[in-house]
C-alpha cells in the first residue's frame, strides 16, 4: 500500500477543522434548572495538531503522532475580551497535565486553543503535576490562577511511587500569557485541594475557601469546604480555617467536597457551585451542588438545596474515572445568563446554560436535606398538599403570564 504524507495531512486537517466549527445543540432538562448541549466543547482531539504531530515528512515520513493528549477536563472559565475563555486541563498520555488557554465567541461550540500551552514558572521545588485551575478576577486588578501542584511525598518508602502531597499553587496575570509564580498557599493543614480565591477584599485581607485534609486522595479528619483570611497575596498564609459546608454522613457529599469556581456575587447573597463525593459499591460518584452564602458573612450558609444540582448522564458516565462530573468554571453574562463548564469522568468538557434567576429560585426554594428518610417524605407531602391547594382554589385570568428567567 503507497502512503501519502499529503493524503493524511489533508485528511487530518479537514477532520480537526470540522471538529472545530461544529455547532453545538442545546438539550433541555427536563427540570428546567438548566440546558445541556449535545456535544462536549473541549475534548483530547480538539488539542491542535501542531502540539502532537510532527508535520516535517522528512522526520516523520509517516505523519505519526509524536505527543499523545489523553484528557482535555477540569476547566477555569472567565469572560475575556468578549470572549468565554478556558483554562482546561489538557492531560498527555504520559499522565501530566498542564494549562491550555482555549476560547470560543459564544460560549457554547467553536472552541480553539491558543496557538501554545501556557508556560508556567515553577518555583524552588518543581511541581511533578499541575491541574484544576480556578480563576479570579480579583478586585485587586489581577487575574489569579489556584490550582493542585502535586509533587512525591518524600515521607514514602522506595517501593512505594504512589504516595503524593497535594497543596495549592497560586499564579497570576493581566493577559493569560505571561504568568507570575507566587508561593505555595500555606495553611496548618497536611494537603490542601480545591482551594478558590474570594473576588473581594474581606476585612481587606485575602479570603480562601480551603478543603483541608489528612491524605491525597481521603480526606480523613479534614474535608468540607473551609474559609480563611490572609493577609498577603505574595507570601499568602491562611492560620485559621472555618468550615462553613462540612461533610455530612449519608449525603452526596458524604466522603468529601470542595469548591468548584469561585462564586457569583448576587443580590440575595454569594451563589456557590461545589462537587460532592459518596461512596457506592460502583466506586466513587462526583455530582455538584449548590449552596448561597451571606453577602457579608461569608462563613454563613443561608440556603443549601438537598441532593445533587448536576450529576453524570448517558456518555457522560463513561471515561477514564467514571461516573464522575466536576466543575471549576462558570461565567456570568450581564444579562443575567450563566454558563457552567462541567468535566464528565475525567475526560471531557460540556458546558450547561441557566440564568442567576433561575439558579437562585432553585436554591432559595428547594428544600433543605433534613438527613432522614422520614424528613424526604415529609417534604414531598407538603408539595403533594400544596399543589393540591393550588388545584382547588381557581387562578385569577389575570394571573397567567410571562416568568423571565
Amino acid at each position: 500500500m503507497t502512503f501519502s504524507f499529503d493524503h493524511r495531512l489533508r485528511t487530518l486537517t479537514a477532520n480537526y477543522q470540522a471538529l472545530l466549527m461544529r455547532p453545538n445543540a442545546a438539550q433541555e432538562s427536563s427540570n428546567g434548572l438548566y440546558t445541556r448541549y449535545r456535544y462536549p466543547v473541549l475534548t483530547a482531539a480538539h488539542a491542535p495538531l501542531t502540539w502532537r504531530y510532527d508535520l516535517n515528512p522528512d522526520s516523520n515520513p509517516y505523519l505519526l503522532e509524536r505527543i499523545g493528549v489523553n484528557a482535555v477536563f477540569n476547566a477555569g472559565a472567565i469572560k475575556w475580551q468578549g470572549r468565554y475563555v478556558l483554562v482546561a486541563r489538557v492531560e498527555g498520555a504520559d499522565r501530566k497535565s498542564f494549562f491550555a488557554v482555549a476560547e470560543s465567541p459564544n460560549g457554547v461550540d467553536n472552541f480553539r486553543f491558543w496557538e501554545t500551552p501556557i508556560h508556567l514558572p515553577e518555583t524552588a521545588e518543581p511541581d511533578t503535576n499541575v491541574y484544576d485551575m480556578r480563576l479570579t478576577a480579583h478586585e485587586d486588578g489581577w487575574v489569579y490562577g489556584l490550582f493542585c501542584t502535586e509533587r512525591r511525598d518524600p515521607a514514602a518508602s522506595p517501593a512505594d511511587q504512589s504516595a503524593a502531597v497535594a497543596s495549592c499553587g497560586i499564579a497570576r496575570t493581566k493577559d493569560l500569557v505571561t504568568w507570575e509564580r507566587l508561593p505555595d498557599l500555606k495553611t496548618r493543614s497536611a494537603q490542601q485541594r480545591n482551594v478558590v480565591l474570594h473576588p473581594e477584599f474581606v476585612q481587606g485581607q485575602y479570603a480562601f475557601y480551603t478543603r483541608p485534609q489528612d491524605g491525597f486522595i481521603e480526606a480523613g479528619s479534614g474535608g468540607g469546604i473551609g474559609f480563611g483570611l490572609a493577609a498577603s497575596i505574595e507570601l499568602a498564609e491562611v492560620t485559621e480555617e472555618v468550615l462553613l459546608d462540612p461533610k455530612q454522613y449519608h449525603t452526596v457529599y458524604e466522603v468529601k467536597n470542595g469548591l468548584g469556581p469561585a462564586p457569583l456575587k448576587t443580590e440575595q447573597g454569594w451563589l456557590h457551585l461545589a462537587h460532592g463525593v459518596r461512596n457506592t459499591a460502583a466506586g466513587l460518584r462526583y455530582v455538584l451542588y449548590l449552596f448561597l452564602t451571606d453577602l457579608h458573612d461569608l462563613t454563613r450558609v443561608t440556603h443549601k438545596p438537598a441532593g445533587y444540582f448536576l450529576a453524570p448522564e448517558g456518555e457522560e458516565r463513561v471515561g477514564d474515572v467514571s461516573n464522575v462530573v466536576f466543575s471549576n468554571g462558570w461565567i456570568a453574562d450581564a444579562d443575567g445568563r450563566v454558563f457552567i463548564y462541567y468535566a464528565s469522568s475525567d475526560t471531557r468538557m460540556h458546558v450547561a446554560t441557566s440564568t442567576v434567576a433561575k439558579l437562585l429560585d432553585y436554591v432559595q426554594h428547594t428544600p433543605a436535606d433534613n438527613f432522614t428518610s422520614a424528613s424526604s417524605v415529609r417534604a414531598i407531602q407538603n408539595l403533594i398538599d400544596h399543589n393540591q391547594a393550588v388545584v382547588s382554589t381557581p387562578v385569577p385570568s389575570h394571573a397567567a403570564g410571562t416568568v423571565h428567567a
